[in-house]
Protein backbone atom coordinates (compact mmCIF):
# COMPACT_ATOMS: atom_id res chain seq x y z
CA UNK A 1 0.00 0.00 0.00
CA UNK A 2 1.63 3.54 -0.80
CA UNK A 3 2.18 5.51 2.25
CA UNK A 4 3.72 8.82 2.63
CA UNK A 5 5.54 10.54 5.46
CA UNK A 6 5.18 9.49 9.03
CA UNK A 7 2.24 12.02 10.80
CA UNK A 8 2.30 12.40 14.28
CA UNK A 9 -1.33 11.85 15.65
CA UNK A 10 -3.29 11.69 18.61
CA UNK A 11 -5.34 8.62 19.09
CA UNK A 12 -8.76 9.84 18.67
CA UNK A 13 -7.60 11.54 16.05
CA UNK A 14 -5.94 8.05 14.41
CA UNK A 15 -9.21 6.87 15.06
CA UNK A 16 -11.16 9.65 13.45
CA UNK A 17 -8.51 9.56 10.20
CA UNK A 18 -8.77 5.83 10.27
CA UNK A 19 -12.52 6.10 9.87
CA UNK A 20 -12.74 8.41 7.20
CA UNK A 21 -9.74 6.60 5.17
CA UNK A 22 -12.72 3.91 5.40
CA UNK A 23 -15.63 5.70 3.76
CA UNK A 24 -17.09 6.90 6.57
CA UNK A 25 -19.17 10.16 6.04
CA UNK A 26 -21.23 10.36 9.07
CA UNK A 27 -21.04 11.10 12.66
CA UNK A 28 -23.07 11.77 15.44
CA UNK A 29 -22.37 12.29 19.00
CA UNK A 30 -22.07 13.91 22.48
CA UNK A 31 -18.97 15.39 23.25
CA UNK A 32 -17.34 13.38 26.47
CA UNK A 33 -13.94 13.36 27.96
CA UNK A 34 -11.40 11.64 27.08
CA UNK A 35 -13.24 10.93 23.70
CA UNK A 36 -13.99 14.36 22.46
CA UNK A 37 -11.11 14.62 20.00
CA UNK A 38 -12.48 12.27 17.67
CA UNK A 39 -15.77 14.07 17.23
CA UNK A 40 -13.91 17.56 17.00
CA UNK A 41 -12.01 16.03 14.37
CA UNK A 42 -14.42 15.05 12.44
CA UNK A 43 -16.26 18.21 12.88
CA UNK A 44 -12.99 19.53 11.16
CA UNK A 45 -13.05 16.96 8.02
CA UNK A 46 -16.07 15.54 6.97
CA UNK A 47 -17.79 18.65 5.70
CA UNK A 48 -14.45 18.89 3.64
CA UNK A 49 -15.24 15.61 1.87
CA UNK A 50 -18.59 16.26 1.61
CA UNK A 51 -19.87 14.56 5.01
CA UNK A 52 -22.10 15.28 7.90
CA UNK A 53 -21.06 16.14 11.08
CA UNK A 54 -23.95 16.58 13.99
CA UNK A 55 -23.49 17.03 17.76
CA UNK A 56 -26.63 15.21 19.47
CA UNK A 57 -28.61 16.34 22.46
CA UNK A 58 -27.50 13.28 24.24
CA UNK A 59 -25.33 10.03 23.92
CA UNK A 60 -28.91 8.11 22.90
CA UNK A 61 -29.85 10.09 20.10
CA UNK A 62 -26.09 10.14 18.96
CA UNK A 63 -26.26 6.53 18.59
CA UNK A 64 -30.25 6.16 16.89
CA UNK A 65 -28.67 8.72 15.06
CA UNK A 66 -25.78 6.73 13.01
CA UNK A 67 -28.56 3.83 13.14
CA UNK A 68 -30.47 5.91 11.02
CA UNK A 69 -27.49 7.43 9.02
CA UNK A 70 -26.39 3.84 7.69
CA UNK A 71 -29.81 2.32 6.87
CA UNK A 72 -29.99 5.46 4.44
CA UNK A 73 -26.68 4.01 2.76
CA UNK A 74 -24.03 6.06 4.69
CA UNK A 75 -21.27 4.37 7.02
CA UNK A 76 -21.68 6.02 10.00
CA UNK A 77 -19.34 6.04 13.48
CA UNK A 78 -20.19 7.53 16.96
CA UNK A 79 -17.41 7.84 19.63
CA UNK A 80 -18.28 8.26 23.81
CA UNK A 81 -17.03 7.57 27.11
CA UNK A 82 -18.16 6.32 30.34
CA UNK A 83 -21.49 6.97 30.82
CA UNK A 84 -22.20 7.55 27.67
CA UNK A 85 -21.86 4.33 26.28
CA UNK A 86 -24.36 2.99 28.74
CA UNK A 87 -26.81 5.10 27.71
CA UNK A 88 -26.32 3.33 23.99
CA UNK A 89 -26.59 0.08 24.85
CA UNK A 90 -30.27 0.07 23.82
CA UNK A 91 -29.91 1.43 20.42
CA UNK A 92 -26.28 -0.75 20.66
CA UNK A 93 -28.81 -3.79 21.23
CA UNK A 94 -31.17 -2.68 18.32
CA UNK A 95 -28.65 -2.72 15.87
CA UNK A 96 -27.22 -6.20 16.59
CA UNK A 97 -30.85 -7.52 15.79
CA UNK A 98 -31.80 -5.34 13.16
CA UNK A 99 -28.54 -6.13 11.75
CA UNK A 100 -27.01 -2.54 11.14
CA UNK A 101 -23.95 -1.63 10.30
CA UNK A 102 -22.03 0.95 12.51
CA UNK A 103 -19.02 1.98 14.81
CA UNK A 104 -19.38 2.78 18.30
CA UNK A 105 -16.25 4.43 19.95
CA UNK A 106 -15.51 4.33 23.95
CA UNK A 107 -12.81 5.90 24.91
CA UNK A 108 -12.14 4.08 28.58
CA UNK A 109 -12.47 6.04 31.45
CA UNK A 110 -11.56 5.26 35.04
CA UNK A 111 -14.35 4.12 37.60
CA UNK A 112 -18.39 4.11 37.97
CA UNK A 113 -20.58 7.02 37.55
CA UNK A 114 -18.90 10.25 36.42
CA UNK A 115 -15.89 8.53 38.02
CA UNK A 116 -11.92 10.41 36.66
CA UNK A 117 -12.95 11.20 33.70
CA UNK A 118 -8.94 12.44 32.56
CA UNK A 119 -7.58 9.08 33.98
CA UNK A 120 -7.32 5.73 32.27
CA UNK A 121 -9.07 2.67 32.22
CA UNK A 122 -10.20 -1.00 31.08
CA UNK A 123 -13.52 -1.16 32.93
CA UNK A 124 -15.70 -1.35 30.24
CA UNK A 125 -14.84 -4.85 28.47
CA UNK A 126 -17.60 -7.10 29.87
CA UNK A 127 -19.77 -3.93 29.13
CA UNK A 128 -18.56 -4.39 26.08
CA UNK A 129 -19.55 -7.45 25.89
CA UNK A 130 -22.96 -7.29 27.92
CA UNK A 131 -23.83 -3.89 28.02
CA UNK A 132 -27.13 -4.65 25.68
CA UNK A 133 -29.65 -7.36 27.01
CA UNK A 134 -29.85 -10.69 25.10
CA UNK A 135 -27.76 -13.63 24.00
CA UNK A 136 -26.09 -11.63 21.42
CA UNK A 137 -22.78 -11.61 19.47
CA UNK A 138 -20.54 -8.61 19.47
CA UNK A 139 -16.89 -7.36 17.91
CA UNK A 140 -14.62 -5.25 19.70
CA UNK A 141 -10.96 -3.83 18.89
CA UNK A 142 -8.77 -2.88 21.93
CA UNK A 143 -5.73 -1.08 20.16
CA UNK A 144 -2.39 -0.73 21.85
CA UNK A 145 -1.06 1.80 19.77
CA UNK A 146 -1.70 4.76 18.07
CA UNK A 147 -1.01 3.18 14.78
CA UNK A 148 -3.17 0.10 15.96
CA UNK A 149 -5.83 2.54 16.26
CA UNK A 150 -5.79 4.08 12.59
CA UNK A 151 -5.94 0.73 11.42
CA UNK A 152 -7.93 -1.25 13.59
CA UNK A 153 -10.62 1.23 13.13
CA UNK A 154 -10.48 0.73 9.32
CA UNK A 155 -10.97 -2.70 9.89
CA UNK A 156 -13.95 -2.07 12.31
CA UNK A 157 -15.76 -0.28 9.34
CA UNK A 158 -14.81 -2.84 6.93
CA UNK A 159 -16.15 -5.81 9.05
CA UNK A 160 -19.56 -3.82 10.52
CA UNK A 161 -20.09 -3.40 6.48
CA UNK A 162 -19.57 -7.16 5.39
CA UNK A 163 -21.14 -8.52 8.31
CA UNK A 164 -24.21 -6.13 8.96
CA UNK A 165 -22.78 -6.11 12.52
CA UNK A 166 -22.57 -3.23 14.99
CA UNK A 167 -18.55 -2.87 15.86
CA UNK A 168 -17.09 -1.33 18.68
CA UNK A 169 -13.55 0.32 19.12
CA UNK A 170 -12.51 -0.05 23.01
CA UNK A 171 -9.66 2.21 23.33
CA UNK A 172 -8.43 3.74 26.82
CA UNK A 173 -7.54 7.20 27.71
CA UNK A 174 -3.87 6.60 27.35
CA UNK A 175 -3.76 5.32 23.65
CA UNK A 176 -6.77 8.03 23.13
CA UNK A 177 -4.50 10.66 24.23
CA UNK A 178 -0.97 9.87 23.05
CA UNK A 179 1.06 10.99 20.01
CA UNK A 180 3.00 8.83 17.89
CA UNK A 181 4.02 8.42 14.34
CA UNK A 182 1.58 6.81 11.35
CA UNK A 183 1.69 6.68 8.22
CA UNK A 184 -1.31 7.58 6.13
CA UNK A 185 -2.05 6.21 2.65
CA UNK A 186 -1.80 8.67 -0.18
CA UNK A 187 -4.35 11.25 -0.27
CA UNK A 188 -7.46 9.63 -1.96
CA UNK A 189 -5.80 6.20 -1.51
CA UNK A 190 -9.60 4.73 1.11
CA UNK A 191 -9.06 1.49 1.99
CA UNK A 192 -12.79 0.37 1.62
CA UNK A 193 -13.90 -2.98 1.28
CA UNK A 194 -17.06 -2.31 -0.76
CA UNK A 195 -20.38 -4.37 -0.33
CA UNK A 196 -21.94 -6.44 -3.07
CA UNK A 197 -23.90 -3.92 -5.77
CA UNK A 198 -25.52 -7.63 -6.94
CA UNK A 199 -28.64 -8.01 -5.23
CA UNK A 200 -30.12 -10.73 -6.61
CA UNK A 201 -33.56 -10.73 -7.75
CA UNK A 202 -35.23 -12.71 -4.70
CA UNK A 203 -33.06 -10.16 -2.14
CA UNK A 204 -34.23 -11.36 1.62
CA UNK A 205 -32.86 -8.29 3.71
CA UNK A 206 -32.30 -11.43 6.33
CA UNK A 207 -31.66 -13.98 4.30
CA UNK A 208 -30.68 -17.22 6.06
CA UNK A 209 -28.67 -19.13 3.76
CA UNK A 210 -25.65 -16.64 4.50
CA UNK A 211 -24.77 -12.75 4.33
CA UNK A 212 -27.03 -10.43 2.33
CA UNK A 213 -26.32 -6.46 1.65
CA UNK A 214 -27.79 -3.93 3.25
CA UNK A 215 -29.86 -1.90 0.36
CA UNK A 216 -30.48 1.54 1.72
CA UNK A 217 -34.29 2.78 2.42
CA UNK A 218 -35.61 4.20 -0.72
CA UNK A 219 -33.16 2.20 -3.85
CA UNK A 220 -35.76 -0.29 -5.10
CA UNK A 221 -36.38 -2.43 -2.44
CA UNK A 222 -38.78 -2.65 0.41
CA UNK A 223 -38.18 -3.89 3.96
CA UNK A 224 -39.36 -3.90 7.10
CA UNK A 225 -36.78 -3.40 10.25
CA UNK A 226 -37.42 -4.00 13.41
CA UNK A 227 -35.71 -4.76 17.08
CA UNK A 228 -38.44 -7.76 17.24
CA UNK A 229 -36.97 -11.71 16.09
CA UNK A 230 -38.31 -11.35 12.50
CA UNK A 231 -37.88 -13.36 9.79
CA UNK A 232 -36.34 -13.39 6.26
CA UNK A 233 -38.03 -10.72 5.08
CA UNK A 234 -38.00 -8.58 8.77
CA UNK A 235 -41.37 -8.92 9.39
CA UNK A 236 -41.87 -9.55 13.32
CA UNK A 237 -42.23 -13.38 14.52
CA UNK A 238 -42.69 -15.23 17.41
CA UNK A 239 -42.72 -18.62 15.95
CA UNK A 240 -40.01 -20.64 17.76
CA UNK A 241 -38.18 -21.99 15.05
CA UNK A 242 -37.66 -18.71 13.55
CA UNK A 243 -36.65 -17.13 16.45
CA UNK A 244 -33.84 -19.67 16.85
CA UNK A 245 -32.47 -19.37 13.20
CA UNK A 246 -32.68 -15.61 13.88
CA UNK A 247 -30.57 -15.89 16.79
CA UNK A 248 -28.43 -18.34 15.27
CA UNK A 249 -27.67 -16.58 12.00
CA UNK A 250 -26.20 -13.84 14.42
CA UNK A 251 -23.82 -16.32 15.63
CA UNK A 252 -23.09 -18.12 12.75
CA UNK A 253 -21.63 -14.85 10.80
CA UNK A 254 -19.31 -14.37 13.17
CA UNK A 255 -18.17 -17.94 13.90
CA UNK A 256 -17.60 -18.25 10.13
CA UNK A 257 -15.79 -14.92 9.44
CA UNK A 258 -13.42 -15.78 12.51
CA UNK A 259 -10.56 -15.67 11.02
CA UNK A 260 -10.92 -11.87 9.87
CA UNK A 261 -12.29 -11.01 12.94
CA UNK A 262 -9.98 -12.16 15.71
CA UNK A 263 -6.47 -10.68 15.29
CA UNK A 264 -3.63 -11.18 18.14
CA UNK A 265 0.02 -10.50 18.12
CA UNK A 266 2.72 -12.90 19.71
CA UNK A 267 6.36 -11.79 20.76
CA UNK A 268 8.75 -13.42 22.86
CA UNK A 269 10.31 -16.90 23.02
CA UNK A 270 8.65 -19.86 20.72
CA UNK A 271 8.20 -21.94 23.92
CA UNK A 272 7.50 -19.49 26.93
CA UNK A 273 8.13 -20.46 30.43
CA UNK A 274 6.27 -17.10 31.34
CA UNK A 275 3.51 -15.69 29.32
CA UNK A 276 2.01 -12.12 29.52
CA UNK A 277 -1.70 -11.66 27.65
CA UNK A 278 -3.05 -8.28 27.81
CA UNK A 279 -4.67 -5.94 25.80
CA UNK A 280 -4.86 -2.08 25.23
CA UNK A 281 -2.26 0.79 26.89
CA UNK A 282 -0.94 -2.20 29.41
CA UNK A 283 0.49 -4.16 26.19
CA UNK A 284 3.34 -1.56 26.14
CA UNK A 285 4.26 -1.95 29.54
CA UNK A 286 4.02 -6.14 28.94
CA UNK A 287 6.04 -5.36 26.04
CA UNK A 288 8.98 -3.43 27.79
CA UNK A 289 9.49 -6.31 30.24
CA UNK A 290 9.26 -8.92 27.04
CA UNK A 291 11.92 -6.84 25.22
CA UNK A 292 14.26 -6.90 28.80
CA UNK A 293 13.70 -10.24 29.69
CA UNK A 294 13.77 -11.85 26.00
CA UNK A 295 15.46 -9.77 23.64
CA UNK A 296 18.11 -8.63 26.37
CA UNK A 297 18.45 -11.65 28.88
CA UNK A 298 17.15 -14.73 26.62
CA UNK A 299 14.50 -15.68 29.29
CA UNK A 300 11.89 -18.05 28.20
CA UNK A 301 9.40 -15.06 28.27
CA UNK A 302 6.26 -13.93 25.75
CA UNK A 303 3.80 -11.57 24.75
CA UNK A 304 0.24 -12.38 23.22
CA UNK A 305 -1.39 -8.64 22.69
CA UNK A 306 -4.90 -9.33 21.97
CA UNK A 307 -6.24 -6.36 19.30
CA UNK A 308 -9.68 -8.24 19.48
CA UNK A 309 -10.92 -9.01 22.71
CA UNK A 310 -14.46 -10.05 21.70
CA UNK A 311 -14.96 -12.74 19.79
CA UNK A 312 -12.72 -13.53 22.73
CA UNK A 313 -9.45 -15.41 21.27
CA UNK A 314 -9.83 -18.59 23.10
CA UNK A 315 -8.27 -20.47 20.37
CA UNK A 316 -4.80 -18.30 20.72
CA UNK A 317 -4.84 -18.40 24.43
CA UNK A 318 -5.19 -22.28 24.58
CA UNK A 319 -2.76 -23.13 22.51
CA UNK A 320 -0.19 -20.06 24.49
CA UNK A 321 -1.41 -22.21 28.04
CA UNK A 322 -0.22 -25.65 26.56
CA UNK A 323 3.17 -23.81 26.25
CA UNK A 324 3.22 -21.98 29.00
CA UNK A 325 3.23 -22.87 33.25
CA UNK A 326 2.41 -19.56 34.08
CA UNK A 327 0.22 -16.78 32.10
CA UNK A 328 0.03 -12.71 33.56
CA UNK A 329 -2.64 -11.27 32.40
CA UNK A 330 -2.34 -7.43 33.76
CA UNK A 331 -5.55 -5.40 33.29
CA UNK A 332 -6.60 -1.84 34.28
CA UNK A 333 -9.34 -3.10 36.42
CA UNK A 334 -10.08 -5.49 39.04
CA UNK A 335 -10.28 -8.25 36.85
CA UNK A 336 -12.29 -9.04 33.83
CA UNK A 337 -10.79 -10.43 30.94
CA UNK A 338 -8.58 -12.53 33.18
CA UNK A 339 -11.29 -14.75 33.79
CA UNK A 340 -11.73 -15.67 29.95
CA UNK A 341 -7.94 -16.53 30.01
CA UNK A 342 -8.48 -18.75 32.98
CA UNK A 343 -11.82 -20.43 30.95
CA UNK A 344 -9.72 -21.34 27.96
CA UNK A 345 -6.42 -22.39 29.34
CA UNK A 346 -8.55 -24.90 31.07
CA UNK A 347 -6.24 -25.61 34.07
CA UNK A 348 -3.06 -26.55 31.59
CA UNK A 349 -1.23 -23.20 33.17
CA UNK A 350 -1.35 -21.22 36.33
CA UNK A 351 -3.24 -17.59 35.39
CA UNK A 352 -2.08 -14.90 37.47
CA UNK A 353 -4.00 -11.21 37.45
CA UNK A 354 -2.22 -8.16 38.00
CA UNK A 355 -5.01 -4.97 38.25
CA UNK A 356 -4.62 -1.80 38.52
CA UNK A 357 -7.39 0.76 39.35
CA UNK A 358 -6.07 4.21 40.88
CA UNK A 359 -6.25 5.98 37.89
CA UNK A 360 -2.48 5.05 37.17
CA UNK A 361 -0.96 2.96 34.28
CA UNK A 362 0.46 -0.78 35.30
CA UNK A 363 3.89 0.34 34.83
CA UNK A 364 7.15 -2.31 33.70
CA UNK A 365 8.37 -2.43 37.21
CA UNK A 366 5.26 -4.08 38.43
CA UNK A 367 5.05 -6.49 35.71
CA UNK A 368 9.06 -7.00 36.27
CA UNK A 369 8.56 -8.09 39.96
CA UNK A 370 5.64 -10.19 39.38
CA UNK A 371 7.54 -11.81 36.33
CA UNK A 372 10.51 -12.37 39.07
CA UNK A 373 8.77 -15.08 40.95
CA UNK A 374 9.25 -17.54 37.99
CA UNK A 375 12.21 -16.00 36.60
CA UNK A 376 15.70 -15.34 37.55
Amino acid sequence: MPEKKPVLMQGNEACAEGAISAGVRFYAGYPITPSTEVAEHMARRLPELGGVFIQMEDEIAGMAAIIGASIGGKRAITATSGPGFSLKQENIGYAIMAEIPCVIVNVQRMGPSTGVPTAPSQGDVMQARWGTHGDHPIIAFSPASVYETYYLTIAAVNLSQKLRQPVIMLLDEVIGHMREKVLIPDTGKLMVEKSSDNVPADWKPYDEKGLTPLVPFGFGHYYHVTGLFHDQYGFPSGDPEVVKRALDRLHDKLEKYRDEIVLTNYVGHKEPRVAFVTYGCSVRSARAVVKKAYWQNRWPVGLLSLQTVWPFPGREVEALARQADVIIVPELNRGQLVREVERYSRGQAEVVPVNRYDGEMITPDQLMEVLGRWLP
